[in-house]
């Protein structure tokens, strides 16, 4: 069984697959990651005067050696941000939640950030593919992470095969360094994987040690990223002093819930998922086939309650579409004592989904004409 591998306590975590209900708790006990617990949160506060909503909901829940970074932050010293999307299809609202999170982290700390559109990774991971399929979906990737409005002159855009002659060398560095017993222990890789997927966490890792080679002195890096990319860095993490670098922290976010509430977000299930791209009516008829937390009737359901805890239209809420956690809370209450109904809740959603996306999408038409602002090609006068 592969390290990361969960599928017999009922699910699974690996960087390419995430089944069933997962446990979280476990997977820091599994991974060897600390909780993000109330002090860091003070700290986080102090510093900048305020805690983002998915913070305060434990939706960033996870970390590695964020506390270090806040030292260095406090001393002085800056650090760099670095996230990453796999193109393989369109951007979806779960692929929003690190992002928006990182236009926080960047507005409060004056930080830049290097954004990686793996159109590689998901070429030698999907055999059904073609590299042009998955730089052309890195193209539509990057329309919505400028649309969030990140700050051009801090935010470094890259797909991987045009930015390689900038990666390759810091991958090679840390591909002389990784062993294939421990990449085959944390990926579960065996004598039919291509060696292109075997050398990937490679490529992955170079980004870690971008900033550091741009600026010509050791820049601490943090990453915020799903809980389901941990394994990656483990082994970034594993090598980056060997080779002369500060080893990348990370801050993990738990992962967007379907809306049949059966598991992650997921773009291969497009009937469960919202994408950036879908249209008024689309939004409409996937909330209205939602998993709720309802009774059978209505009149049941008045009577007894609703139950918000395991309600998918309650999580698109928490997660993504309401910071104000009064107003989550609220609606929470009113579920459950049996104020409001599902019909009700769910029109809440689509007016707060379709709102966003609306405003979203009139940003992302303008985008690619932004395209020479973000995106940055193997030439490093790209950063001046």
């Amino acid at each position: 069984m592969q390290e990361n591998d969960r599928s017999e306590e009922g699910f699974t975590v690996t960087p390419w697959e995430v089944e069933g209900n997962i446990d979280y708790q476990k997977l820091i006990e599994d991974f060897g990651t600390d909780s993000l617990d109330d002090e860091l949160l003070e700290r986080i506060e102090e510093v900048v005067g305020e805690t983002h909503f998915m913070l305060r909901r434990s939706i960033f829940y996870s970390h590695r050696d964020f506390d270090w970074i806040l030292d260095n932050y406090e001393e002085g010293q800056k650090f760099a941000l670095y996230t990453g999307r796999g193109p393989s299809g369109h951007t979806h609202v779960g692929h929003l939640m690190p992002w928006i999170f990182a236009k926080w982290m960047q507005d409060q700390f004056g930080v830049d950030l290097y954004f990686q559109l793996t159109d590689d990774e998901k070429f030698l991971f999907n055999f059904d593919s073609t590299l042009d399929d998955t730089h052309s979906y890195a193209l539509e990737n990057a329309k919505d992470i400028i649309a969030l409005g990140f700050d051009p002159e801090k935010t470094h855009i890259f797909i991987d095969t045009d930015f390689i002659h900038e990666l390759y060398p810091l991958a090679l560095k840390v591909g002389k360094r990784l062993n294939f017993s421990n990449v085959k222990a944390v990926f579960g890789f065996d004598n039919s994987t291509n060696v292109g997927s075997i050398f990937y966490t490679a490529i992955q890792s170079a980004p870690c040690f971008l900033p550091s080679e741009l600026e010509g002195e050791k820049v601490p890096v943090l990453i915020p990223c799903g809980i389901d990319q941990d394994p990656h860095f483990r082994l970034t993490r594993d090598v980056a002093e060997t080779i002369g670098y500060l080893k990348p922290a990370l801050l993990h976010n738990k992962l967007a819930p379907s809306l049949d509430g059966t598991g992650k977000m997921s773009a291969s299930q497009p009937k469960t998922t919202i994408f950036t791209t879908d249209k008024p009516e689309d939004v409409d008829e996937k909330i209205n086939e939602a998993f709720t937390g309802g009774r059978i009737s209505a009149s049941e359901q008045r009577e007894k309650g609703g139950d918000p805890d395991i309600c998918s239209v309650q999580n698109y809420r928490y997660y993504i579409f309401e910071s104000d956690d009064e107003k989550v809370e609220d609606i929470a209450d009113r579920c459950r004592a049996g104020d409001i109904l599902c019909g009700p809740c769910k029109q809440l959603l689509k007016d707060n989904i379709n709102k966003f996306l609306s405003k979203h999408q009139r940003k992302r038409e303008k985008a690619e004409d932004r395209f020479n602002e973000f995106l940055v090609k193997d030439c490093e006068e790209n950063f001046k």
